[in-house]
């Protein structure tokens, strides 16, 4: 192990100490956890916008029937992803789970084909 190595992962283990011991250490790492949570969801946010922006011609040239399949199946899929800790409590939403997600990811695929279908 590098000498660099070791540096880092002794600054890991201090910051793991600190916030371990030192009081209000749990709230500050939550703190920080919530503010990286919601910068992650802005992003995300953001690259759904610039890709509707950069594929606004297509969305807009597709049938009324895809479009909504597009957007039932994103809206679906994240739904899903947002319920998993609910979901996976029991044998059934875990089934329920992966059901929902492979129906949501074939809906998009299924509407993704199709706008790249020509069709007179």
């Amino acid at each position: 192990m590098s000498l660099k190595t070791a540096r880092n992962v002794g600054i890991i283990a201090v910051v793991a100490l600190a916030v371990a011991l030192l009081p209000g250490g749990g709230d500050t790492a939550r703190f920080v956890l919530s503010a990286l949570s919601l910068g992650f969801l802005a992003a995300l946010g953001f690259l759904g916008y610039r890709l509707y922006r950069e594929n606004q011609f297509t969305l807009w040239s597709m049938s009324t029937r895809h479009r909504a399949l597009l957007y039932g199946g994103a809206a679906a899929g994240g739904a899903t992803l947002i319920a998993t800790s609910r979901l996976w409590e029991s044998g059934f939403g875990t089934v329920m789970w992966f059901v929902l997600l492979g129906g949501s990811g074939l809906a998009v695929y299924h509407a993704w084909v199709e706008s790249r279908r020509y069709s007179v």
